[in-house]
């Protein structure tokens, strides 16, 4: 179990290297074949319609992506989706259906392997525990988020180099053969042995399929967990007023990129080094008070940056004390996810996880903007800080009346747990 869980968090660390060095390729690819602005955000935007509805469209397909065969295929297909683009390109044909037709592919395949990692690391964790094992499922995330948090910092810069030194249609082909082979390496990864109790099919994709348990369901039986979603979904809604945010102040303040720079260096750095810490402590503390208090820290520094800029040394370290409790709240609630869920509720909690929070970032983008210009940078981040501040506060009032609800037995369970 241990060889495969340290193969998973070497695949997670290869892949989200792939993905930020994506990131800068693809929308040069497509200004240089298209010649539209319009169309450098199409992938991405494509890519976010299969990961809101994911809850609907692949609620059978996740709860058969429970060992490292099926997420083989899933991450192949990711990969075809990348290779979309360049294919294309070698006949001069990328147009604004080439560029959909990639995000949608990838964009599926994407919203699928994010809950099912995590899932199925849980899975093989608590099978770890189980044979003598030290590390539980809330650390081993904890490596693999280091693994994605590590990725921000010289991805984009390798990116860069390799856009300058190959070209991105090249680089473009280099990303789809890593993804590929990281579909390869998923064969590697064993399924988790059924726990006594569990439902066979579980642990063979091969078995009955059994009834799918849907996010709302799993929210509605664990509150606990219902309020850690809600916060990452709210701080996701509210990211904009950051990054969208501080870029506006530095203009108000006349330093334009100034104040963002130091806000994401500053941001990035302690994130980083607070995720080194987090593995090697956070099965030895509270679950709702850390994801509550770091939710809380966030949002105070939202409130507290306008009245620092234009400081940059201000903005600097405000920002840190935010990305350090990041890694610790999302710990937490993975932590949370893991303690009360098994099987397809684990898998439906993951996906409302991955859904609030990765919707809500997108929402708050495409709304920020206006939002910022009607209000300003500094009214919406008072706004979006205090908006945090107040629903970790509601959560906390929320704990304090719920207890944790564990999984399910044999003999209580309906068939959501497996």
């Amino acid at each position: 179990m241990r060889t495969g869980l340290l193969l998973m968090t070497a695949i997670t660390f290869i892949t989200w290297i792939g993905t930020r060095m994506t990131a800068i390729a693809l929308p040069l690819v497509a200004l240089e074949e298209t010649g539209e602005a319009w169309a450098t955000g199409l992938v991405g935007g494509m890519a976010g319609l299969p990961l809101l509805t994911v809850g609907w469209w692949g609620r059978g397909i996740l709860q058969r992506l429970t060992s490292g065969g099926p997420l083989a295929a899933v991450m192949g297909v990711n990969a075809v989706g990348l290779a979309v683009v360049p294919v294309v390109a070698l006949h001069g044909q990328v147009t604004s259906a080439t560029l959909c037709t990639s995000g949608l592919i990838s964009g599926a395949a994407g919203a699928l392997l994010g809950p099912a990692q995590r899932s199925l690391a849980s899975d093989l964790a608590d099978a770890h525990l189980a044979q003598g094992g030290r590390s539980g499922p809330a650390q081993w995330l904890a490596w693999q988020d280091l693994a994605h948090r590590v990725s921000m910092v010289f991805a984009p810069p390798l990116g860069a180099w390799g856009v300058s030194a190959l070209g991105a249609s090249s680089l473009l082909w280099c990303e789809t053969v890593v993804i590929a082979a990281a579909a390869l390496a998923f064969t590697l990864v064993p399924g988790a042995p059924a726990t006594p109790g569990e439902d066979s099919a579980n642990a063979s994709p091969s078995g009955p399929p059994q009834r799918a348990t849907s996010a709302r369901t799993v929210l509605r039986a664990h509150p606990q967990i219902a309020a850690g979603v809600l916060m990452a979904g709210i701080g996701g809604l509210c990211w904009f007023g950051f990054s969208l945010g501080l870029a506006v102040l530095g203009v108000d303040h006349g330093r334009p990129g100034a104040l963002i720079a130091a806000g994401m260096s500053g941001y990035g750095a302690a994130s980083v080094i607070a995720s080194m810490l987090v593995p090697l402590v956070i099965d030895r503390i509270p679950r709702m008070p850390t994801m509550l208090t770091a939710w809380a820290i966030l949002g105070s520094v939202f409130i507290a940056l306008p009245l620092v800029a234009p400081s940059l040394t201000s903005i600097v370290a405000l920002a840190a004390v935010g990305g350090a409790a990041m890694p610790w709240g999302i710990a937490a609630l993975n932590g949370v996810i893991t303690d009360q869920t098994r099987g397809n509720e684990r898998r439906a909690a993951f996906t409302a996880q991955t859904v609030f929070h990765s919707g809500g970032t997108s929402a708050g983008l495409l709304a920020g903007g206006a939002l910022i210009g009607w209000l300003g940078a500094g009214t919406t981040l008072v706004l979006t800080g205090a908006l945090q501040v107040l629903v970790a506060v509601g959560g906390a009032l929320w704990a304090l009346r719920t207890h944790p609800r564990r999984p399910s037995t044999p003999s209580a369970s309906s068939g959501a747990r497996v």
